[in-house]
């Protein structure tokens, strides 16, 4: 049986396939910053400040000099993913394969494998950073009221590209002003549709290629990205942050299929007091998506496998609030660590960073709600990510 779970996993590392469409658009999340409610609008310091606010350049540490990061190959999953594909994988007929799909019926499944490998510098004059992603975004449901024939959808995606971002710091009468532009080409493969029970069973050595032909859709994008961020009172003890990005700009030409990035407006505000006995505090509180851009697409399947799909507005004001915390523990050039908290669409979240000499090791878990209003699909995920930088 081990042919049909390699074409699940081929296939579906390209769209999420439900009734219910509702994540929101994303190229890549840093665990570091799921952790802390995925709020950085305003706060920055990392190179994957890119993907929120191109601003937040000008806060990695000066003194780091180079900033490297290499070969961080992330996963993320939801909890039950591995026991949902050995249940698949264990099913020997038709009637095996419903039950496991009756089983799991309304669930959703994400698994993804993702690298962000990029260089980064801030100097007094300006901060910059290039970077090179490449991710696979599988997403599936077991349909619910799929009937007798079994149903699983699937929207997934395989993508990847070049990101580049440069932000500039400017002294004024007022406090510090940084702003950031940011671009992006991003080149995909995307995947939208379904699998019946004969789909899952078949281990002819030509169903990942029937599959592709059926499903597969190629697009490039590429985006612009704008950000700002205001430093009212740098020598206070809150050291308080305002932030703003428009991410996206252009919308990046992929709105025909699953992982178009539509152009968001999002607002940020954070706080970093001194604390003596602490390398690091950051409290911070995100809204994105303030004109909701975002939307939610409900599917349509027929029964000869063709999917159509409309995209409703999604208006949930929970959805777009993220707040966080984190905790800075130990900074120094052999050892580091922080603990991040926060909330993410109404759900906690958490997160370990760790650094030991060039290793990397990043940990976290969040809760994706996949549904809306009525419709509440909860997908708690965890990541781990593991590279090398300095």
């Amino acid at each position: 049986m081990k042919k049909r779970v390699i074409s699940l996993a081929l296939l579906s590392a390209t769209t999420s396939l439900m009734a219910l469409g509702g994540e929101f658009a994303y190229l890549y999340k840093d665990p570091r910053i799921m952790g802390m409610g995925g709020a950085n609008v305003a706060v920055g310091s990392y190179s994957t400040a890119v993907f929120s606010n191109p601003a937040g350049l000008t806060d990695i540490k000066k003194e780091h000099g180079f900033v490297v990061d290499i070969l961080g190959i992330g996963f993320s999953a939801t909890g039950q993913t591995l026991e949902f594909i050995d249940d698949v994988n264990n099913a020997a007929t038709e009637d095996d394969m419903v039950a496991v799909l009756e089983k799991y019926s309304g669930e959703h499944f994400h698994f993804g494998v993702d690298n962000y490998t990029s260089v980064s510098k801030n100097s007094d004059a300006f901060a910059w950073t290039i970077g090179l992603l490449a991710a696979t975004d599988l997403n599936f449901q077991a349909h619910p009221n799929s009937g007798p024939d079994g149903l699983l959808a699937t929207s997934s995606r395989g993508y990847g590209g070049v990101i580049l971002g440069v932000a500039k710091p400017f002294e004024t009468q007022f406090g510090r002003v940084d702003i950031g532009v940011g671009a992006k080409l991003i080149v995909q493969q995307s995947y939208e549709g379904t699998f019946l029970v004969n789909d899952l069973l078949n281990d002819s050595n030509d169903i990942v290629q029937d599959l592709r032909d059926k499903f597969e859709k190629k697009s490039t994008g590429v985006g612009v990205d704008l950000g700002v961020t205001y430093h009212p009172f740098q020598n206070s003890f809150w050291h308080p942050t305002f932030g703003m990005s428009i991410l996206n700009i252009g919308s990046m030409g992929m709105d025909d299929n699953y992982g178009f990035q539509p152009t968001t407006v999002n607002f940020g505000a954070s706080i970093t007091p001194d604390i003596s006995f602490m390398n690091k505090l950051v409290v911070a509180v995100d809204y994105v998506d303030a004109f909701n851009a975002n939307t939610i697409r409900t599917y349509t399947y027929s029964d000869s496998g063709e999917v159509t799909w409309i995209d409703d507005e999604d208006s949930d004001f929970m959805k777009r609030v993220r707040l966080g915390i984190g905790f800075g523990l130990v900074d120094t050039s052999l050892f580091s660590t922080g603990i991040n908290l926060g909330m993410y669409q109404g759900a906690y979240t958490a997160g370990l960073n760790m650094e030991i000499s060039l290793l990397k090791l990043n940990v976290a878990t969040y809760e994706e709600q996949i549904g809306t209003g009525s419709v509440e699909i909860p997908d708690r995920r965890y990541i781990v990510e593991l590279g090398l930088g300095w």
